[in-house]
């Protein structure tokens, strides 16, 4: 099953997390950002992922996660994953 779009969990002032932005942005790809510090279920959802800590950017695309990835593990995720969120 492909997913059906990229979202990026970030926190406000974190450098990674506006070097992910920047990168993925600068790629075209569309992205769903969601502040863990204004949504506490999005907060929850890293810490599952993140061994209990609230360590981002964690990105989520279908049943990949992955904390701080850069840009390119990103886009090579969705060229496996989902292709069809690549810009065109």
């Amino acid at each position: 099953m492909s997913a059906e779009h990229v979202t990026v969990y970030s926190r406000p002032g974190c450098p990674f997390c506006m070097s992910l932005r920047a990168g993925l942005q600068g790629s075209g790809l569309a992205f769903e950002e969601v502040d863990i510090w204004q949504d506490p279920e999005a907060a929850g959802v890293v810490r599952s992922i993140a061994d209990g800590n609230e360590t981002v950017p964690t990105v989520v695309i279908g049943d990949w996660q992955a904390v701080n990835p850069s840009t390119r593990q990103v886009l090579a995720a969705v060229a496996e994953r989902a292709p069809h969120l690549l810009p065109a």
